[in-house]
């Protein structure tokens, strides 16, 4: 079967990487795709995701039988339904369950109805509404673009002062239209975990745990980034708190959703704080994480052309369980020099070839070709080096050794990539 994956990230290649393993595809096409998705075997098309007529006639001209959507812009459009109204089967969910991401204040809402545990909240939008609304919490305070802000729109202000600024550059147009509304939240106390599930509307599956690396600089300094590294599996997710975020966050979401007739189908993604109460819900993504998809396709242990069919069609039921390898993954970001402010493009990156031979996989994130044909810089973030081993540790000194190997002279990454769960195993 042709398949069509739209997207151009890391989280994209790794999703290209993946699919092209099935026996079901017969040709991968990636719009607009990347260099490593080439070197894989994918065919890069160009086509405007904005242009629902023309995505849906290059899926009829080329016989398309599965259309992934990898970023949530395109959901948030509702390129899904377009696809979906045309008999074209497609893994993503429908504009209206994309506003699981595409607002925080209808997540908030959400967890109201269905008693979903989570911060408390004001959501608000004006600059005075919200100064008001701060005097109902303690600092720290957390405050949230509504929309779509690249995985940066959250600033964290240490007292009311940061707090008064930071709202009067989101409300300023620091974000953007996402700026327009604002969500300010209780600051919630305990560690960060990623939870992620499949559904085709009704039935769910848990597909696997992460944790990611926020901060651009060791020890979780700097500001925040789209993600700097990840591992899987996350040993604090043990067996019981998943079962408890199942019951108690992931059903009722797809349950309640399903019941107000905006069914959401795809992959949800469950950002949570583990607090001394248990488990509560920070942010809704309805996509992939990038980098967490990199290490959760490097343990996948299905077909996973298989698994999206199953959500496109509504016949997840038939899926028991989702298998991944008991081997823990790692990958580590590499990322242009300004990143997360100006990213610093058109380095040369080499050697990749030699990287590869240490045992890891480099996904490309921001590269392109240039006019000589040399691989180079084309973004913030650039490359993921993933590792796969049987822990964490030897995953992560497999994936620095593949670092060491390449020679990307404007990139940096972090040095610290698992040291949480480095420390649970050196103690365990």
């Amino acid at each position: 079967m042709n398949i069509l994956l739209l997207g151009s990230g890391g989280r994209e290649h790794a999703l290209a990487w993946k699919l092209m393993q099935s026996p079901r595809c017969d040709n991968l096409q990636a719009a607009p795709g990347n260099p490593g998705m080439e070197d894989d075997g994918a065919q890069s098309v160009a086509l405007d995701v904005g242009d629902h007529a023309a995505v849906i006639a290059h899926c009829r001209d080329n016989d398309i039988a599965l259309v992934v959507i990898g970023p949530e812009a395109p959901l948030v459009d509702g390129l899904a339904d377009s696809l979906r109204e045309a008999g074209i089967p497609v893994f993503g969910p429908s504009a209206e369950a994309a506003q699981l991401e595409g607002s925080k204040a209808f997540t908030k809402r959400l967890c109201d109805e269905a008693d979903i545990p989570t911060a408390g909240y004001a959501h608000t939008s004006s600059l005075d509404e919200a100064r008001t609304a701060l005097g109902r919490f303690e600092p720290p305070y957390v405050l949230k673009a509504d929309g779509l802000a690249a995985g940066k729109g959250v600033v964290i202000a240490a007292n009311r002062a940061e707090a008064d600024s930071a709202l009067a550059d989101m409300f300023g147009g620091r974000f953007g239209e996402a700026g327009a509304e604002v969500v300010i939240e209780e600051f919630l106390t305990g560690e960060e975990a990623s939870f992620f599930a499949l559904t085709d509307g009704e039935t769910v599956r848990a597909f696997g745990t992460a944790q990611d690396h926020k901060r651009v600089g060791d020890g979780d300094t700097g500001p925040n980034t789209g993600g700097m590294g990840a591992y899987s599996p996350a040993s604090i997710l043990t067996l019981d708190l998943q079962r408890e975020v199942m019951e108690r966050i992931v059903e009722p979401t797809v349950a309640t959703m399903k019941a107000r007739g905006t069914p959401f189908s795809g992959v949800l993604y469950a950002g949570l704080m583990l607090t001394s109460e248990g488990p509560k819900l920070i942010e809704y993504n309805v996509r992939f994480g990038d980098p967490e998809c990199q290490v959760l396709m490097a343990r996948l242990d299905e077909d996973l052309v298989e698994l999206m069919l199953a959500c496109a069609n509504g016949t997840l039921s038939e899926v028991d369980e989702i298998a991944m390898k008991k081997s823990a993954a790692l990958t580590v970001v590499m990322a242009a020099a300004g990143y997360p402010g100006m990213p610093e493009k058109g380095g040369t990156i080499c050697k990749v070839g030699a990287a590869e031979q240490t045992g890891a996989k480099i996904f490309h994130a921001g590269t392109k070709r240039n006019e000589e044909g040399q691989l180079v810089a084309n973004g913030g973030r650039v490359l993921n080096v993933t590792a796969l081993a049987d822990d964490v540790t030897t995953a992560r000194n497999l994936a620095y050794e593949a670092i060491m190997s390449l020679d990307f002279d404007t990139g940096f990454c972090r040095t610290d990539i698992g040291w949480r769960e480095l420390e649970r195993e050196r103690t365990s």
